[in-house]
């Protein structure tokens, strides 16, 4: 074991802190990385303030991680001391049931071992995740970072990034279709950047006229203002996919009126509480309304490589780790363009 610092709640009530507690030493398929970057997550503060009512405490997260690799186990192949390496929302699984067989390990029957608030299967308590100096995690759940992409820009990738790659790609996005991103925000923006990739026609729906710029310059062929009757009106029955970002309560099912006949609405955000659907809208055009969350380890490493193909990372802002109470305020008020990435350095003058 060696110690560790990182920040970490005690309680739903109080703030993130300096904290030491111990890592373990590198076993034989571990790799031990130096975090360099952490993305910051809505889960997390949905973690940290144990809205989701199954906080471990002292609660520790970020599961938007990218480093470099300061040591490897004897049995190590895929990295070496010196590379840079990233971690997602996962540090482990079963690796036994139906669906690790079939590398899609977040639907694991089992349930995967979150990157933090996860029952640690190795050295008992539970996980901590990024907001930490170093992490230590078996190289069939570390990732490689395309060399051509900015380190930071891309930690958001780890969650924010394959939320939306994987039901773009499930669900055939590509050219010929088109596709409606619903929200601007950590998850919206990066759907949007990848549908275009893509090769989508890519509509973004925003309550916000101020987003109309941005979404076009991220790449949307159009922005439509969702509070427009008449410009949602324009789109009914048009749409192959949505992708639905919004974790706020919402109306669902003036979405899924425009999704065509054998169409497909998406829901990647996480209200606290059910939206009502109705079920006219389903039964209508025989229309699906399905969910998704992250992708697998295989799915995860194609879209990082993806990335670097089309140089796509996320728009973020850098904070210090002492900031992190101020960013969570500022996230709850949408105020991010799009992502906040903690710059690890600053724990060392943090602690």
């Amino acid at each position: 074991m060696f110690m560790c610092t990182g920040y970490a709640a005690q309680s739903a009530d109080t703030p993130l802190a300096p904290f030491s507690f111990e890592r373990r030493d590198p076993g034989p398929a571990d790799v031990a990385i130096e975090i360099l970057y952490c993305g910051v997550c809505h889960s997390d503060l949905h973690t940290v303030r144990n809205e989701w009512k199954n906080t471990l405490y002292p609660s520790l997260p970020g599961h938007e991680i990218v480093g470099r690799v300061t040591a490897v186990g004897a049995d190590v192949a895929k990295f070496k001391v010196g590379d840079v390496a990233a971690v997602g929302c996962m540090v482990d699984s079963c690796r036994t049931c139906p669906s690790c067989r079939q590398g899609v390990e977040q639907y694991c029957d089992n349930v995967f071992t979150g990157t933090y608030n996860g029952a640690d299967k190795i050295s008992g308590g539970h996980t901590f995740g990024g907001y930490s100096s170093h992490i230590v995690v078996d190289q069939d759940f570390v990732l490689k970072v395309p060399a051509n992409l900015d380190l930071a820009a891309a930690a958001p990738l780890l969650c924010a990034g394959i939320t939306l790659y994987s039901p773009l790609r499930y669900w055939g996005a590509g050219p010929g279709k088109k596709v409606g991103i619903v929200g601007l925000g950590g998850l919206g923006h990066m759907g949007v950047k990848l549908a275009h990739a893509m090769g989508a026609h890519v509509v973004l729906f925003t309550t916000s006229p101020g987003k109309v710029e941005d979404g076009r310059r991220l790449g949307a062929d159009e922005v439509v203002l969702s509070r427009d009757a008449d410009a949602m009106a324009r789109h009914v029955e048009s749409f192959d996919l949505i992708i639905d970002a919004v974790s706020a309560k919402h109306d669902v099912s003036a979405y899924l009126n425009l999704i065509k006949r054998d169409g497909t609405l998406v829901q990647v955000g996480v209200p606290e509480e059910p939206l009502p659907v109705g079920v006219i809208s389903l039964v209508w055009k025989r229309r699906s309304f399905a969910g998704s969350i992250i992708g697998g380890i295989a799915e995860t490493q194609e879209m990082l490589d993806f990335c670097g193909k089309h140089g796509i990372t996320a728009d973020i802002e850098m904070i210090s780790i002492r900031t992190i109470e101020d960013a969570y305020a500022r996230m709850l008020k949408s105020d991010v363009k799009y992502r906040f990435v903690i710059d690890m350095a600053s724990l060392g003058q943090a602690a």
